[in-house]
């Protein structure tokens, strides 16, 4: 196996394209025809051009290209066969923009790593390089996939219809990315980046997309208030639903955001977690790793009945695990995010258990000496501080009703369920619509059946009462490819974007390694989502247009096009000045400048004086 191994390393590293072609080849390219196609005259030379060029399947080369031309004027003609290879223009070969692109967006790798993978196929490449590729990518992908709209369309109307599902991103003062789904096919449709989601600005957006891809079955979005004029202004006759996931969150939001975060600056003022942080490093200090002890100890806490005759240990490692226990906290979310998670609530509640329970055994001498317990007694005079502040309990009291009430409407919604573990994958749980308004009317009669409850989440009933008929509407009938009707129910969450948008995130965190989309959304291109369409091979078949390859389309693309939108995305990029960079990096840029227009000024008035 090793020879076999050995074998094929060998033989594959002697097809190399440096091996095969020690000094750079040269390859000769010539017009297709050879006599003009309007009047038959035969053509004549022209010039012969030479360029260095690379691709992935021979590596650099140098391509020789004779142009002919008709004598009488009826055109220049070229090899089609370079023109399928490389760019007009261009050096590298659409199979190196294609596999950057790949490995950019869609395998998420970074140009560092990127560009090795390019090395090691022979591609010598800079990171700048990489980048400016990576973006003609996306463009000649958004020029494809507006090509392919007419082709988009009739798949859609064949599957009978779409769901038109729209949501927006965006992190600090960075643009909105903007974008609207299929929620059946799950293609993205079409994107756009805007300052904010305000009527007027996604107006346009919906026009749009009305005019490439007609009127959708149905709309599902969030509560948006600029999102819902759009929609009741360009399409005011179609079903329009909105997200259970995010009514849930905003009423959820509303109804404890203001305990929640009086709960988390009371824990911030009394320092809890800095106080139980300093503990354990001073209990991780103190426990001896090789003690043979602790697996006896820690076997015991778990079953329940001790396991050791050694108690000397015990305080010290039970007080570092409850520890531990405490800033575990986060182990009780659903991964929903507030409100449907409450953390620092969480955190709070284990705070309270440890206190109660360290009341109960901190006087328990495990044998005769009484330092033992000293573990038990310091993390208790720690918890207590935050255990018996009276702020603190009465805000957590307040939460925890309120919970009650907000997970009781989650249950009747039956979405993001207070057990849940789905996070934002969480679709809602398959039921009958009519039974979940049931629920809901149930809900809502519980609440207003009594006085107190009635008033305090009065507010609650309001936003439910408001978005009432967006919440429960009907079924959608959809004539399927076979031709027959099926009536179907939209999903009824927009997480479907809400995932996108993850997934955007993670990427931009793979490739980066920074958690925060501000610049990412700042500089990325509006259509760089349509590269989620990849996956989809119905899409592919639509973008192809009876191409073999992703690189042979590409090439069926006018590159006066694909110059003119990366002119723009240059203009649009807001690109500082040569020069500036280096300038604006010294520190004392203000005395440079005041010293020189001093010396300005001295001149104009020594010449004014000259003058007088």
């Amino acid at each position: 196996m090793k020879l076999l191994k050995t074998f094929v390393a060998n033989l594959a590293e002697a097809v190399q394209p440096e091996v095969l072609f020690p000094k750079r080849p040269v390859i000769h390219f010539y017009p297709e025809i050879s006599k003009c196609p309007v009047c038959g005259s035969a053509l004549h030379v022209q010039k012969t051009e030479i360029k260095s060029m690379v691709t992935i399947d021979i590596g650099t080369f140098c391509a020789k290209q004779t142009i002919l031309n008709c004598p009488h004027g009826h055109g220049i003609f070229k090899s089609t066969q370079l023109e399928n290879l490389v760019p007009k223009g261009g050096t590298f070969g659409f199979d190196v923009i294609i596999e950057i692109g790949y490995s950019l967006f869609v395998h998420c790798r970074s140009n560092q790593e990127t560009m090795a993978a390019l090395l090691a196929k022979n591609i010598f490449i800079s990171e700048r390089e990489i980048s400016y590729l990576g973006r003609k990518f996306i463009i000649y992908l958004a020029l494809a996939h507006r090509q392919s709209r007419p082709g988009l369309r009739e798949f859609l109307l064949r599957r009978g219809g779409y769901i038109l599902h729209v949501d927006g991103t965006c992190e600090g003062d960075s643009p909105n990315l903007f974008c609207g789904l299929d929620g059946l096919s799950e293609l993205v449709l079409d994107t756009v980046k805007i300052s904010s989601e305000k009527k007027d600005k996604l107006v346009p957006f919906f026009q749009d997309i009305k005019r490439k891809y007609g009127e959708p079955k149905a709309l599902v979005h969030d509560m948006g208030k600029g999102i819902l004029k759009a929609v009741a202004e360009i399409f005011p006759d179609t079903p329009d639903f909105i997200c259970h996931f995010h009514f849930l969150r905003d009423i959820g939001k509303d109804l404890l955001n203001n305990d929640y975060t009086t709960l988390l600056k009371r824990l911030r003022k009394l320092k809890v977690r800095t106080t139980l942080r300093r503990q354990a490093k001073y209990l991780e200090q103190k426990i001896d790793p090789d003690c043979h002890d602790i697996a006896e100890i820690i076997e015991s806490l778990q079953s329940g009945k001790w396991q050791t005759s050694h108690f000397d240990n015990v305080p010290l490692i039970t007080a570092h695990v409850l520890i531990q226990w405490i800033f575990d906290y986060s182990n009780e979310s659903g991964g929903y995010g507030f409100p449907f998670d409450h953390p620092h609530l969480d955190f709070y509640q284990r705070i309270q258990k440890v206190h109660i329970l360290l009341g109960q055994i901190k006087e328990i001498n495990l044998n005769d000496s009484v330092k033992t317990s000293r573990p038990f007694i310091q993390l208790y005079k720690a918890v207590t501080i935050a255990a018996e502040d009276k702020r603190l309990n009465k805000v957590a009291k307040q939460l925890e009703v309120k919970i009650k009430v907000f997970d009781k409407l989650r249950c009747a919604m039956r979405i993001a369920l207070p057990d849940g573990k789905n996070g934002i994958n969480d679709n809602g749980e398959v039921s009958d619509m009519k039974t979940i308004e049931e629920k809901v009317t149930a809900f809502r009669k519980w609440v207003l059946g009594n006085k107190h409850r009635g008033k305090t989440y009065n507010t609650m009933v309001a936003q439910i009462d408001k978005y009432w008929k967006k919440l429960f509407a009907d079924q959608i009938s959809v004539v399927g490819p076979d031709g027959v009707v099926r009536n179907i129910q939209p999903q009824r969450t927009n997480n479907i974007l809400e995932r996108f948008f993850r997934d955007i995130k993670r990427q931009n965190r793979k490739k980066t390694g920074a958690a925060s989309l501000n610049k990412v959304l700042k500089s990325i291109l509006a259509e760089t989502p349509l590269v989620q369409n990849l996956r989809n091979d119905e899409y592919m078949k639509i973008l192809l247009n009876g191409r073999s390859s992703l690189a042979e389309r590409f090439s069926q693309i006018d590159a006066g096009q694909v110059q003119q939108e990366m002119a723009k995305v240059t203009e649009n990029n807001g690109k500082i000045l040569p020069g500036v960079k280096k300038l604006i990096r010294d520190v004392e840029l203000t005395l440079k400048f005041s010293g020189l227009f001093r010396i300005k000024r001295s001149k104009m008035n020594a010449n004014c004086h000259l003058r007088s």
